[in-house]
């Protein structure tokens, strides 16, 4: 009975345990740098989120990099897979994406490289970057400066690799929102003044001509006709409906995040089968 006992609590203490060596999750993809152990400064990784975004936009290849303090209980190429799996990276068709793996406090490394790639970061490429150019740098625990020469060698590799040329993203939607927020701040603000002084259709093309000038500056032309338009109309009828002045009923407009909380960044639909390699430290 006391042996009984005995081994039912250690089959509970295991079962109490197990939480405990389940996979770590994958973190959400918001942007081209993500660090769970703050190793990396702000200013850090702002600089090589930019150098990133630039060759995305020159080349079309995405890469993004990913500090967690481990991978256990996996190995850290069963969570490089399972990242990538999840997150991506790079076009679809074109596979172009690559992960710079850090597992910090495991001393690891890893390169996964999507499957368009595999030619120019083969894993002998792979290897001698990680054995070369970044363990080097991580066994004096200058982490920025292992990581900033990472991504410098996988770039110049990408900027050599004949790639198919990136689409232009097109950029209306995010110019067309910025420019209605100014014409709508010009319709509350200058639509009554103006409307008073120079009457109703007057006005209002006034508040329309000026957003548009404006849009036109900081976009395009349709940008600028598009938002041109709306300014007009909405300042030809804003404080029509209801009774409130200019205001309408009297409500206000509820001030939301520019920001987005955590950037836009978000994989293409690459695919990855294995290839690169890892190192330690």
């Amino acid at each position: 009975m006391r042996w009984s006992l005995s081994g039912l609590c250690g089959v509970l203490a295991m079962m109490l345990a197990m939480p405990v060596f389940a996979d770590i999750d994958v973190p959400h993809l918001s942007r081209q740098v993500t660090d769970l152990t703050g190793t990396l400064t702000s200013e850090q990784a702002n600089a090589f989120e930019q150098s990133l975004a630039a060759l995305e936009q020159r080349k079309g290849s995405q890469v993004a990099v990913l500090i967690v303090p481990t991978t256990q209980p996996e190995t850290i190429e069963q969570y490089s897979i399972r990242v990538v799996e999840q997150w991506k990276l790079g076009r679809k068709g074109v596979d172009d994406g690559v992960l710079l793996l850090v597992a910090k406090d495991d001393h690891k490394v890893r390169i996964e490289v999507g499957y368009g790639l595999e030619g120019v970061i083969n894993d002998a490429t792979a290897k001698r970057i990680v054995a070369e150019d970044i363990v080097p740098a991580f066994r004096k625990s200058d982490f920025q400066a292992g990581i900033a020469v990472g991504i410098e060698r996988i770039t110049a590799l990408i900027d050599g690799e004949a790639l198919p040329a990136p689409q232009k993203k097109e950029k209306m939607s995010d110019d067309l929102e910025s420019v209605l927020m100014l014409g709508f701040f010009l319709v509350v603000f200058l639509g009554g003044l103006f409307r008073s002084l120079f009457g109703r259709m007057l006005g209002s093309s006034l508040v329309g001509v000026i957003t548009g000038l404006l849009a036109w500056a900081l976009s395009g032309l349709l940008v600028a006709m598009v938002a041109g338009f709306l300014a007009f109309f909405f300042a030809l009828f804003w404080g029509s409906v209801g009774s409130g002045g200019y205001f309408g009923s009297g409500g206000s407009s509820g001030g939301g995040s520019l920001g987005g909380g955590g950037g836009g960044f978000s994989g293409g639909g690459g695919g990855f089968g294995g290839g690169g390699a890892s190192g330690q430290w």
